[in-house]
């Protein structure tokens, strides 16, 4: 019943998206067979009004219509154009996450259940909700410690919403199923577990408390960082529904006017910008992964604070060196040398030649090697690198992809507060000073040292690791001798799994044939 419950929740979810213009907004003519007549079809259910809209904008009714699970689906996707393509992910991340506000008494109730206290004996004051998005919604407040009155920020959990995400879930999980089944060329973009992906990260932010370790984390790692931080963590009064944090005094980033009359020097904070978003990446191998303009305040001395951290990103010290030999590699023009990095790091296939794809890197950098330096895009750099990994079936790596993703938003924040803006300029000494550091003679130390602490550990572990492998193969020749055995119960349970899954199958196919004749009954 839970996967026929998906498969009608599915059905809905394409129904609305059919008949609000999105599917119609796709372009269909570059599709062919099935697909194209789907796509006609589509066409010919799309409300008459939803025509006169941009994709954009059908894209947030039909987003507004089924409601904050698939808010949050959309601004996920925008993290992935290797999935929906850049002009849908721009799409996507136009979305925005605000949503009706729920009763004050319903986050007075959320509060007092997850830390265990009244709110009166939480804040001397509590406000009604000034922000409310798709998982959570912010209320003013104010805390009374010492004698001192101090105005903070109360992000509460939306009620209800855990339940409602986990079920839309299973549709989504069925769509990803599906489209690896019936569409292989989808396969390396591995749905499923982009879908396990998203399952992750929004059980992530659906617990506050991993918000403000990142949050804090992100404060300890910027500490000594000129011009940038995160708001500090009320930690008594922070729970699984509800974070507490200091009150930012700012001017978002998104208003520039605001900014440029506050004397504010926009083309300073636009370098500021990206310069810690990469000392960030580079240094700390963590970054906030949100970073649009209104996650964005500048405070009166011209300090970016950043809120919002429910999504972050990590790299580790492999893709933070291929990255920093990517970027060193186009600047250089060395195209077999960021070629041989994506091998080295096994990011290509094996079976593919390195010069063949040092000529594609090479048809990357260099029309953008005769542009002028403040045209030149580092964020499209990595998007059509990308974009050229496809033909050298180079798999997914979500990681590299959020970053990717960041970077687009980052730069194009950067290049509202200064059109003249030089990527490359800017972030020279960031990006200069991480590989002086970490690809000269200091890193073959480091690394050395790393190796030798890592043999020692090895050592000490011999002793076990010879005590399995003497187990290992004596179960080796047991199997070797006498095969591969399933008991009695374990055959049992895999025949009925096998038998199960297929009667639902079928049964979800036929219900959602079904409910399509009679859609299209009731229309004609």
């Amino acid at each position: 019943m839970s996967r026929l419950g998906a498969g009608f929740r599915l059905v809905r979810a394409g129904w609305v998206l059919v008949r609000e213009g999105v599917v119609a907004a796709l372009p269909g003519d570059e599709l062919s067979g099935l697909p194209k007549f789907g796509w006609r079809m589509a066409r010919l259910f799309t409300r008459r009004r939803a025509l006169a809209y941009e994709r954009g904008d059908r894209l947030a009714k039909a987003v507004v219509r089924l409601g904050p699970s698939y808010v949050k689906l959309g601004q996920f996707l925008a993290t992935r154009p290797d999935v929906v393509g850049n002009d849908m992910a721009l799409d996507l991340a136009m979305l925005q996450d605000k949503m009706q506000t729920f009763p004050q008494a319903e986050a007075i109730a959320a509060i007092e259940a997850s830390l265990g206290r009244k709110v009166g004996e939480l804040y001397a004051g509590f406000g009604e909700p000034v922000a409310a998005a798709s998982i959570a919604q912010v209320h003013t407040a104010e805390t009374l410690q010492n004698g001192v009155v101090s105005r903070v920020a109360v992000k509460v959990i939306r009620p209800g919403v855990r339940h409602r995400f986990f079920r839309d879930l299973e549709s989504y999980f069925l769509a990803a199923r599906l489209q690896e089944k019936y569409i292989p060329s989808s396969r390396r973009l591995r749905p499923v577990e982009v879908t396990e992906t998203l399952a992750q990260t929004t059980k992530i932010e659906m617990d506050l408390r991993l918000e403000a370790a990142a949050l804090s984390e992100l404060g300890e790692n910027t500490r000594d960082d000129p011009g940038f931080r995160v708001p500090t963590v009320d930690w008594e009064r922070t729970g699984r529904d509800v974070l507490t944090m200091e009150w930012v005094d700012g001017i978002k980033l998104n208003d520039i006017a605001g900014l440029a009359a506050a004397g504010h020097d926009l083309k300073a904070i636009a370098a500021n910008l990206i310069q810690s978003f990469l000392r960030h990446t580079l240094r700390d191998g963590f970054f906030h992964a949100d970073m649009h303009p209104g996650n964005l305040f500048v405070e009166a001395d011209g300090t970016i604070v950043a809120v919002d951290l429910g999504i972050a990103g990590r790299l580790g010290k492999k893709e933070r060196r291929f990255l920093a030999e990517i970027l060193y590699g186009f600047i250089t023009r060395d195209y077999l040398r960021v070629a041989e990095v994506h091998f080295e790091a096994g990011y290509v296939p094996r079976q593919h030649n390195v010069a063949a794809f040092a000529q594609a890197i090479r048809a990357i950098g260099e029309p953008i090697h005769g542009q002028p330096a403040d045209t030149i895009s580092m964020a499209k750099l990595l998007t059509l690198l990308f974009e050229v990994t496809d033909l050298f079936d180079m798999a997914t790596r979500s990681e590299l992809v959020l970053l990717q993703k960041t970077m687009v938003v980052v730069e194009g924040v950067a290049r509202t507060l200064d059109p003249a803006f030089n990527m490359w300029k800017t972030s020279e000494p960031v990006v200069g000073g991480w590989i002086s550091g970490n690809l000269g003679p200091r890193a073959l130390l480091a690394d050395a040292r790393d190796g030798a602490g890592a043999l020692l550990a090895l050592a000490r572990q011999a002793p076990d690791l010879a005590a399995r492998t003497e187990r290992l193969s004596r179960e080796i020749d047991l199997m070797a001798e006498h095969g591969l055995r399933f008991d009695e119960r374990t055959a049992r349970a895999i025949g009925k799994a096998e038998a199960r899954y297929s009667r639902s199958g079928r049964l979800a196919l036929w219900v959602i044939a079904l409910t399509l004749v009679y859609i299209a009954w009731k229309l004609l």
